[in-house]
């Protein structure tokens, strides 16, 4: 329960309040941007209104500075870190990604080894390439039906640990894509145990602290350092995020890392975003995700009496790899009716009009959040309905795991910077990869650099081709052409 002296701080947003004191003042604007408050670009302030234009605006002594914050800015920070029980809280305008970046890269250098599952978004695997760290790989176990990596097993962490003793930190993603959560708790304690910290992506998680009868936030279970993608479920405009951390943790040098690659110009329209809606959530968070959870378990029950289609909840949890389960995740599993999940993705939007999150060889994710609204979903439901009724085929030939194993060869930053040669992709096998393949989204990689081709990547990628994923990270735009090590 929130203190009143709490409830009464959260209702402060100091970086919009000093941007509406900023517009009464008419200063005139002999600084960067160029539009000039949107005068000097009349289409760019017709389409986005001189609302939003007129705060697009350069850091100056009253509006702070992102890079080393000492006035608004760092309020807005010291508001985010109470709201979320946080030591720091840093705003953060590359997205999500430039969180796990810098999380990563606060904790290790070259030739540090990191505890970490597989099926990690790659601005994890990007950081390591970055930095030089070493991969050790946890594989997540799968569901043979759903064909969905999980969590990592308690077990599978405590004997990484053991067999790689001076590894720095262990990851974990909190949740998955999919919804899936570790033993978080214990894990914390695991690695503490052994002296290495333990890091959080919890890209899909935002609500996790701010919402009753959901699965432990990161900063609840005593991590080290999380990155919460408050774009997603957490109302704010796009590539705005917070990078928290806990008490351990030394956050002048988490600024300095920060500042190696995030932007001089922070843009003001991000931060008030992530200002405005951390107040929000704050004050009304746990209403607002109350009728979410409602809004998800009204659509999995009315999905799954459709028939050929698996919206998956709760069930699946078994104390370990599924250790507990975020109930605002609408995933559909589409197999069983003959279609790929990138299959119904495509017919929802082309023929629907609905716009879901994504869609894999096997599943789909309606991504639900504050904005949602019942009759939406229900509309969803009956398409859902529709496409089983006319689309409906044989499952047999269909591929069922959106994940296979790696075989690891070599560290990510020696192989995407070690000499290579351009192969067609069927001639390949065998080989070391350099560079990424994923499907985007969710941006797993299939293959990271350093990972062996094998023929069953190979007929893994060569599907979901074939099904309509969008293909990314390679060089080749159209995945023709693979860089392999020389």
């Amino acid at each position: 329960m929130k203190s009143k002296q709490t409830v009464i701080s959260q209702q402060r947003a100091p970086i919009y309040d000093a941007l509406q004191r900023f517009r009464d003042m008419r200063v005139v604007p002999f600084d960067v941007p160029g539009h000039k408050r949107g005068r000097g670009n009349p289409e760019l302030t017709a389409f986005l209104g001189k609302q939003c234009v007129g705060v697009d605006v350069n850091s100056m002594k009253p509006l702070d500075n992102l890079c080393h914050p000492v006035s608004v800015i760092r309020e807005a920070e010291e508001l985010a870190a109470e709201a979320f029980g946080a030591n720091h809280a840093f705003l953060m305008v590359g997205g999500t990604t430039s969180a796990v970046q810098s999380m990563v890269l606060t904790v290790c250098k070259r030739g540090d080894k990191i505890i970490l599952p597989r099926n990690v978004h790659k601005s994890v695997i990007n950081a390591l390439v970055l930095c030089g760290a070493i991969p050790v790989y946890v594989n997540p176990e799968v569901d043979a039906r759903l064909g969905i990596s999980l969590g990592m097993q308690r077990q599978q962490v405590a004997r990484a640990i053991a067999e790689h003793p001076d590894a720095v930190a262990v990851l974990v993603n909190n949740p998955t894509y999919y919804g899936i959560c570790s033993d978080l708790r214990a894990i914390v304690r695991m690695a503490h145990d052994a002296g290495m910290r333990c890091l959080a992506d919890e890209a899909h998680g935002t609500h996790f602290y701010f919402g009753n009868g959901l699965p432990v936030s990161a900063m609840a279970a005593g991590a080290d350092m999380a990155a919460v993608s408050m774009h997603k479920s957490g109302g704010s405009l796009t590539q705005s995020s917070f990078l928290l951390t806990g008490p351990g943790v030394h956050a002048g040098y988490v600024r300095q890392i920060i500042n190696l690659t995030q932007t001089t110009s922070g843009s003001y329209l991000l931060m008030s975003s992530l200002d405005i809606s951390r107040r929000h959530l704050a004050l009304h968070g746990q209403e607002i995700f109350h009728k979410v959870v409602d809004m998800a378990d009204y659509a999995r029950q009315e999905i799954n009496a459709v028939g050929g289609y698996y919206a998956f909840g709760r069930e699946l949890m078994n104390g370990d790899s599924v250790f507990d389960f975020d109930s605002t995740k609408l995933s559909v599993h589409t197999r069983d009716i003959g279609l790929a999940g990138i299959e119904v993705y495509d017919i929802l939007r082309d023929e629907y009009d609905i716009q879901i999150e994504f869609g894999d060889i096997g599943n789909i994710l309606a991504y639900l959040s504050m904005g949602d609204r019942l009759q939406e979903l229900e509309r969803l439901v009956s398409a859902l309905s529709e496409i089983r009724r006319h689309y409906q085929k044989d499952p047999a030939g269909m591929l069922t795991q959106e994940y296979v194993e790696p075989e690891v060869v070599m560290s990510p930053q020696d192989a995407f910077y070690a000499d290579k040669v351009s192969l067609p992709l069927g001639q390949s096998e065998g080989r070391v990869c350099s560079e990424f393949v994923m499907c985007y989204p969710p941006g797993i990689p299939i293959l990271a650099p350093g990972e062996r081709i094998t023929a069953e990547i190979l007929e893994h990628i060569c599907y979901a081709k074939e099904k309509g994923c969008s293909m990314t990270g390679s060089e080749d735009p159209e995945l023709q052409y693979i860089n392999v090590l020389a």
